[in-house]
């Protein structure tokens, strides 16, 4: 029988950017190695890359405080997804008095590494 693997979980809640410019950065990292990943987010040019790097150190820290043995140069980014938060529903002004709504969407980010 394997072993189970054991997955460390990080989450960032209600990030105000949509869930699919989100979904651009979060693609880059998964199942990479969690130094790479690290790299690949601070050169990516866009504006959600820091929170995302954010999760990920959280998600390290996190996986060093359940097992002090945990060797982070083995960690590697198992599972990253992004899920739809809830949504701000807003009006802007339009011509002739009238109004048009639209919606500020937000995120949930979801980050979980492993060890190899």
């Amino acid at each position: 029988m394997q072993a189970e693997k054991i997955q460390i979980k990080a989450e960032a809640r209600y990030l105000r950017v949509s869930p699919q410019k989100a979904r651009l950065v979060v693609d880059l990292i998964r199942g990479r190695k969690a130094n790479d990943a690290i790299i690949t987010l601070r050169s990516v040019n866009k504006g959600i890359a820091p929170a995302v790097e954010k999760v990920l150190h959280s998600a390290i820290a996190n996986a060093q405080d359940q097992d002090e043995n945990v060797d982070v140069d083995q960690l590697y980014v198992s599972e990253a997804y992004v899920n739809e938060g809830p949504r701000q529903k807003r009006v802007r002004p339009a011509p002739m008095g009238r109004a048009y709504r639209y919606q500020r969407r937000t995120s949930h980010i979801v980050l979980k590494v492993a060890e190899k």
